[in-house]
């Protein structure tokens, strides 16, 4: 701990202490946050992100059967490995020329869509919200639990909660009533998923050129029966976080600048829609932009662009502070795209991973993550895009762009409007997620749960697409194709917790090159050759302190909330190191508040 002179006036002396978590444990891999936090002035003055685990996939895909790609990269995660299989029959079917079946598409955007749903419900709320629930607001604000005892829910009449403490209390986890109904709902959209997809998360009938799904009427009936069970689930989850999000805000003046950075969002668009979609690279711009979720770079609230081949053209894969070899010298696999556009060395197309593990050095090189950036052609800046956690770029795209226009989600220009029907207790419901003023801790996990709500309506269309063809008797599901000798091709889809991106180079009938791009290392990304922080490390740098703990008892819950508001995959427990190497062990997972009072 050290003490120096007020930087400025209003400023108390600092008093500066080292902290760290790492790891936060999740099941893509290990994520440590290193800050110094300034007690006296109540704000994280220095942050740093890294990762100590090495996956290199990029490696071991080399020489392999393109048509295993789907299979082998869905193993990069346990949590989201569909949207990798998805992914990846994406960049396949460019390279093949290959257009699958319009049903085979309504399959997958149907196990997609489940996907979405299971994954955001079970981590909002059984992972972010024990950061907001009553156990860890006592335990770290407990003035803000007293004012939320005594403030009404103004959405009670939806979800039927009290007071906004009421709806802490739902969320303690293993005792809160909305904890122990988000696990059975995870439980009915995971069977959602594999009805589709066969089995989760691995799918075991996704493959370049369609499905291998059987197509009977029980096929989605049963799905659809299981999303109306859910709907009203949905239209409670969003009514409740509304409440404590607002609350929040009213209860701590300036919690918006918590997690708060430039708005710089990507996302990559999700759901094919099969009238436009043929996989072909010239007609990519087209056919992007007919998706259901319209992919676009979002900067400073303007939507830069939303052509998927001025996103992918733009894509740069920078070195800056990992533990890599430059690949710059190499000779390139791919000069130009099929248009004819210059294809940069930095481009996953081209990139070649080479390993130099070494001593974390945090002047230095000090994570396993890459710096994956856009490159702005109008300011010749290298942005550190973020995902928001995947649910706020896409609404923010999505909204910007107001080309989706669908029976159940209109993009207006500055909302996403979604209407869910009838469920068991509630009414027809329209919701409507507006643009918000920040990209924030808050936004993003508001985010979340309308997400959820547009899964669960665009599901809704495709059912009812793919019921229609079954009954004029439309069942088929695969087109065959033969693997070229040379090809490229390049899949652009959204994982659950952001932009995804599979680049895929064939020689030979073997694969030279595969480059898959998930958000976590947009997200988690060290600081690049510029300096530029990666989105953790920026949205934590400089955010205030409202935790009324000090530095002794200190369990960093505003820290830990700007983290998960990016989803990075399943927060655990988690070690904080203080200072000269004094160890404090508190937990951070689900467990916490089970067992503390």
């Amino acid at each position: 701990m050290t003490t120096t002179d007020a930087r400025s006036t209003g400023r108390k002396p600092a008093q500066i202490v080292d902290m760290s978590w790492d790891p936060i444990t999740r099941i893509i891999g290990n994520l440590g946050i290193y800050t110094k936090i300034d007690f006296a002035n109540r704000e994280v003055v220095e942050c740093h992100s890294t990762s100590s685990l090495f996956r290199g996939y990029s490696v071991f895909m080399k020489g392999k059967d393109p048509r295993d790609a789907g299979f082998i990269t869905s193993r990069i995660c346990g949590i989201c490995g569909d949207n990798h299989t998805t992914c990846s029959n994406y960049a396949q079917q460019m390279a093949y020329g290959v257009k699958p079946p319009k049903l085979a598409e309504h399959i997958t955007n149907l196990g997609e869509a489940a996907e979405y749903m299971f994954d955001h419900t079970i981590f909002q709320d059984n992972l972010v919200f024990v950061d907001f629930c009553e156990a860890m607001v006592k335990a770290t604000n407990p003035g803000v639990l007293a004012r939320a005892e005594r403030t009404d829910a103004p959405r009670g009449d939806i979800h039927g909660y009290r007071t906004i403490a009421d709806i802490m209390k739902a969320f303690n986890p293993f005792e809160g009533e909305v904890y122990k109904e988000a696990l059975k709902v995870s439980r009915v959209t995971r069977e959602m998923f594999c009805l589709m997809e066969g089995r989760h998360v691995h799918p075991s009938t996704l493959y370049p050129g369609g499905v291998g799904t059987m197509p009977q009427p029980n096929t989605f009936t049963d799905y659809l029966s299981r999303l109306m069970r859910v709907i009203d689930f949905v239209k409670k989850a969003v009514a409740m976080n509304d409440d404590v999000f607002d609350f929040f805000y009213e209860a701590l003046p300036g919690y918006e600048e918590v997690g708060k950075r430039r708005i710089l969002l990507g996302c990559w668009g999700a759901w094919q829609n099969p009238d436009v979609v043929d996989y072909r690279y010239e007609n990519m711009n087209r056919w992007g932009k007919a998706m259901y979720v319209t992919p676009g770079i979002v900067v400073d609230g303007k939507l830069v662009t939303n052509n998927l081949i001025d996103i992918n053209l733009g894509l740069r894969v920078m070195l800056g502070s990992s533990f890599y070899e430059d690949w710059v010298n190499e000779d390139p696999f791919v000069t130009h795209d099929p248009l004819g556009n210059p294809v940069d060395m930095r481009h996953p197309w081209n990139q070649t991973t080479v390993p130099v593990p070494q001593k974390r050095d945090f002047d230095g090189n000090y994570s396993w993550v890459m710096s994956p950036r856009w490159y702005h052609p109008e300011s010749g800046q290298h942005l550190a895009l973020d995902t928001g956690g995947g649910p706020l770029a896409r609404l923010w795209s999505t909204a910007l762009s107001g080309l989706v226009d669908t029976p159940y989600v209109k993009a207006t220009g500055n909302s996403v409007r979604i209407s869910l029907p009838k469920g068991e207790s509630l009414p027809e419901t329209t919701l409507e997620w507006h643009i918000p003023k920040w990209s924030n801790t808050i936004e993003r996990d508001r985010a979340r749960p309308y997400f959820v709500a547009y899964a669960a309506a665009m599901a809704l269309q495709f059912l009812e697409e793919a019921m229609g063809m079954l009954r004029d008797g439309d069942t088929k599901v695969f087109e065959n194709f033969e693997v070229p000798d040379d090809a490229i091709g390049c899949g652009f889809h959204e994982a659950v917790r952001g932009v995804l991106s599979h680049h895929l180079v064939i020689r030979d009938k073997k694969i030279a090159n595969y480059h898959p791009y998930p958000p976590t290392p947009w997200n988690a990304s060290p600081r690049d050759i510029y300096g530029t922080p990666g989105p953790y490390e920026d949205a934590v740098q400089g955010q205030p302190i409202f935790e009324e703990n000090g530095p002794d008892d200190f369990k960093g819950v505003d820290i830990m909330r700007t983290v998960r508001s990016f989803d990075p995959c399943l927060p655990c427990g988690v070690h904080m190191y203080m200072g000269k190497g004094k160890t404090l062990s508190t937990v951070h997972s689900p467990t916490y508040g089970a067992n503390h009072g």
